[in-house]
């Protein structure tokens, strides 16, 4: 008897975003795959910036968790820690802080942490601007480990907006998502669609119908960038909540 073919469709019979769980990581841990070297480019610039900012939030300095955040990523890439990454192992940023916690454990000296990596080379991390993005995080009580699911979530979002951006302006409507992009996470209550319609030279309906599409991409997105670092369908809808919940604590 044949197995029924996977599908990209929904039930209602619309074309959805074909994405295979746990995707980026499985392609990360393989070099073999031809989406090895942007995959892991992806998960790096990703989580960089969430795990210096777990190092700042625990005491370490600034040239200290750069540092530490650069050895890191060159022992996972020279140890391929990512080939011994399950989806059944739970979550990925999970999986990531415990491997830095473990990590920071066994160094003895940053010097030790600057000879690592095995003539590998390293990806490039935008350390130059990691302290004026840190500055922005709120001085309050948020724990490492709080602040670093924080930073995750922030990622998630900017590179779900970076998309978005970038699919509309492909299709000739950078205008629109200028416009639209600041309501995104309004109520539509809240929204002047009168307002929005007069800036964009459309009827109040035409606006309407422009952000309810623009957030339901953006929906999309969001889905698609969280599914690729789960293991199963019915993780991402606990992933987003999750996320939500980082912003709000």
């Amino acid at each position: 008897m044949a197995r029924n073919k996977p599908t990209n469709f929904s039930p209602d019979g619309r074309r959805r975003f074909a994405t295979t769980h746990w995707s980026m990581v499985l392609a990360a841990g393989r070099s073999s795959s031809p989406r090895h070297e942007p995959a892991l480019s992806t998960l790096c610039q990703t989580y960089w910036f969430p795990l210096y900012a777990y190092l700042r939030r625990h005491g370490h300095d600034a040239h200290e968790a750069a540092d530490y955040t650069q050895a890191f990523f060159a022992q996972m890439l020279d140890k391929d820690y990512l080939k011994k990454v399950k989806p059944e192992g739970g979550k990925f940023r999970s999986f990531l802080l415990t491997a830095l916690k473990h990590f920071i454990a066994n160094e003895r000296a940053r010097a030790a942490a600057k000879k690592r990596g095995g003539g590998r080379a390293i990806l490039s991390l935008d350390f130059e601007n990691a302290e004026s993005q840190y500055a922005l995080e709120p001085a309050d009580d948020l724990t490492p480990e709080k602040l670093f699911e924080k930073s995750w979530a922030l990622t998630v979002l900017e590179r779900t907006m970076d998309r978005l951006g970038a699919e509309l302006a492909s299709k000739g409507k950078q205008k629109l998502f200028d416009h639209l992009r600041v309501y995104l996470a309004a109520e539509p209550s809240a929204i002047p669609y009168r307002e929005v319609a007069a800036e964009l030279g459309m009827t109040e309906g035409a606006a309407r119908v422009a952000v309810h599409r623009l957030r339901k991409q953006c929906r999309q997105l969001l889905r698609d960038e969280i599914a690729q670092t789960v293991a199963d369908e019915g993780q991402i809808d606990d992933e987003i909540r999750g996320l939500f919940a980082a912003l709000s604590g």
